[in-house]
């Protein structure tokens, strides 16, 4: 760690299940699904961060509470020392989810495997291609 870097245990910490479509209130998501992205990563989400000029620390030992398959979360800077916002845009953590949530879907690394929005209006049920992700 560097010197100047302020301790990072008072940095908001930011899952991206927050912000996952693919997840119920209940699993943890907080923003409306209308808002949430599908499936987020920690990288795409500290991509968002320096896009709004924030700093951010992505803990890849850290797993989220509900659900420790979920591995990996983001602290994110919002307020300076002297109490004032590095970005007077967001000024709080749900301003935060709600901003990297609009970025997420536009982010280059998903923008290729974007695929137009289906037009079914059957509900949405879960699909059956789970399983664990390769990294």
């Amino acid at each position: 760690m560097d010197g100047d870097v302020p301790n990072i245990k008072k940095w908001v910490v930011f899952y991206p299940v927050y912000i996952n479509s693919k997840k119920t209130i209940a699993e943890g998501r907080r923003i409306c699904l209308s808002k949430a992205c599908e499936n987020p990563t920690c990288a795409e989400i500290g991509d968002c961060c320096s896009h709004f000029k924030l700093p951010f620390a992505i803990e890849i030992d850290k797993a989220y509470p509900r659900d420790f398959m979920q591995i990996g979360r983001v602290r994110v800077l919002l307020k300076k020392e002297d109490g004032t916002l590095y970005n007077p845009a967001i000024s709080s953590r749900k301003q935060l989810m709600l901003r990297v949530a609009e970025l997420v879907p536009r982010h280059p690394g998903r923008a290729k495997k974007q695929e137009p929005a289906s037009t079914s209006t059957a509900g949405s049920s879960k699909s059956g291609k789970g399983g664990k992700k390769k990294r």
